[in-house]
C-alpha cells in the first residue's frame, strides 16, 4: 500500500496521525473553558465560557509548542442567569472593564515518549497576570473527517487560588471558594 492510500485509511478510520511542525487556529465549536467552584462546603457551582479563539503552535519532533486562548466573558454561562450576571459584576470578574480572560503559555512540557504532560504560562483576568500550570489529562490529533484538516488539541486542568487575581469576593465567609478547578478542552485545526 502507497504512503497516499496508507494516510486515506488512517483518515477514514479516525486513526491518529502524527503532528508536524504547523500553526494552527483554535476551533471554537470544540474549544471550551469550564470552572467548578466550592460552595459553602455543600456543593459545587459550575459554568463556562464558550466561543473561544486564538492560536495553537505544535512540533511533536521537536518536543515544542505553544497556545494563545481568549476567553471572552460575555459568554459565561452558569445555567442560572442571575448567578451568570453576579460572576460577570465587579465583585467578581468585572467584565465590563475587562471583558476577556487569555491564556498564553510559554512552556510545553513533554515526557520521555513526546507526550504533551502540561502546559505552563500566564493566565490574565481583570488586569492582572499570573502563572498557572495546566496538567494534560490527553492530548492527540488527528485527520478531521468533516474539515480534511489536521487537529490537534486536548484536556486539561488546573487548580487557581482566585484571590491572586484580586478576586477577593466572600472568601470570608466561604474559604474553600479560594480555589477553582479549571478544566479546559482545547482543539485546533491546521492552516
Amino acid at each position: 500500500m502507497n504512503k497516499l492510500a496508507s494516510i486515506l485509511m488512517a483518515a477514514l478510520l479516525g486513526i491518529t496521525v502524527p503532528a508536524v511542525a504547523a500553526d494552527y487556529k483554535i476551533d471554537p465549536l470544540h474549544t471550551n473553558a469550564r470552572f467548578t467552584l466550592d460552595h459553602f462546603a455543600t456543593s459545587s457551582n459550575v459554568g463556562g465560557f464558550y466561543n473561544l479563539n486564538g492560536k495553537l503552535q505544535y512540533d511533536a519532533a521537536s518536543k515544542t509548542g505553544f497556545v494563545d486562548i481568549t476567553i471572552p466573558l460575555s459568554t459565561l454561562d452558569t445555567g442560572r442567569s442571575e448567578f451568570t450576571k453576579h460572576l460577570q459584576s465587579k465583585a467578581f470578574f468585572n467584565a465590563a472593564q475587562y471583558p476577556d480572560l487569555r491564556f498564553v503559555s510559554n512552556n510545553w512540557v513533554f515526557d520521555n515518549k513526546g507526550k504533551v504532560r502540561a502546559l505552563r504560562g500566564q493566565l490574565t483576568m481583570v488586569g492582572q497576570t499570573h502563572s498557572v500550570t495546566l496538567r494534560a489529562t490527553k492530548f492527540n490529533c488527528y485527520k478531521s473527517p468533516m474539515n480534511q484538516a489536521q487537529v490537534c488539541g486536548g484536556d486539561f486542568e488546573a487548580i487557581i487560588d482566585r484571590s491572586q487575581w484580586g478576586i477577593n469576593e466572600y472568601l470570608t465567609a466561604m474559604p474553600a471558594s479560594r480555589y477553582v478547578k479549571l478544566n479546559i478542552q482545547i482543539e485546533a485545526a491546521r492552516q
